[in-house]
């Protein structure tokens, strides 16, 4: 935690929980497991982003993919999302930390829906972190709803077509109104974004850690943190017009 500057944090971070399964299997025990022990990793993020000042905190919980795997396991995710809800949600509240989800959450049971829905409306006036859970989702999924949103303000002559630019994508998304993510941590080791934030990652740092989700701790986000610091964002420009940016910023300030 002393590596990091906290004058210089990433407003958002994303997370891709990935190794449940292979830490159950480690373990000699089933998947669900994995999920099980995977809370204690999620508490942990959370606090320690919330005691650092970060803004925002995607955790992508369960992809449109997801449910393509065994029944099994799809019905002990539901019922662990539900009672994970339950028994966190005066933790959120005791920390100031306000409750989201995006994705296609209609296809998630009943009492999900109603769990979710609870706790988002119980910590809507927190001020503090705002944790997003990415449930039923895909980039994918993203772009297709809001390209359906965009083609009905088209069909109904409320946009043209001439008009569609970034900006109107964007406020389509099922993240408008939050800022696109500086960071994005995966785990597990594994080198791609399976699906996740497709538009919002564009000029996102990418930090893959070995360490599998149920063994990822504070610790382990303060080094993704400070790993991010030690990059250049340069946005398409050169190192050269970054620097000279930033010499220009630090003469205003002292001016």
């Amino acid at each position: 935690m002393q590596e990091v500057d906290k004058e210089h944090l990433p407003k958002h971070i994303a997370v891709i929980m990935d190794g449940n399964g292979r830490w159950a299997k480690q373990k000699g025990a089933m998947r669900v497991f994995g999920h099980k022990n995977a809370i204690q990793s999620v508490r942990e993020t959370t606090e320690a982003c919330a005691e650092l000042g970060i803004q925002y905190l995607t955790l992508y919980a369960f992809s449109t993919e997801n449910w393509n795997r065994p029944r099994k396991e799809v019905d002990a995710l539901m019922k662990l999302l539900v009672t994970t809800i339950r028994k966190e949600t005066n933790t959120l509240l005791k920390n100031n930390i306000r409750l989201l989800a995006i994705g296609a959450t209609e296809k998630l049971p009943e009492v999900c829906q109603k769990e979710l829905q609870e706790a988002i409306q119980m910590t809507a006036h927190n001020t503090g972190l705002t944790l997003i859970l990415a449930l039923s989702y895909s980039g994918r999924w993203d772009i297709e709803q809001a390209t359906k949103k965009i083609a009905q303000k088209v069909e109904a002559g409320i946009l043209k077509a001439s008009e569609i630019n970034a900006q109107t994508i964007e406020q389509h998304l099922s993240t408008w109104g939050i800022p696109e993510p500086e960071l994005m941590i995966r785990t597990s080791g594994e080198f791609r974004i399976s699906n996740f934030l497709l538009w919002q990652l564009a000029y996102t740092e990418i930090y893959i850690t070995q360490t599998l989700w149920p063994d990822f701790r504070k610790k382990d986000l303060y080094e993704a943190i400070a790993n991010f610091q030690q990059r250049e964002r340069r946005f398409g420009k050169t190192s050269e017009q970054i620097q000279t940016e930033k010499r220009k910023k630090q003469v205003k300030i002292s001016a």
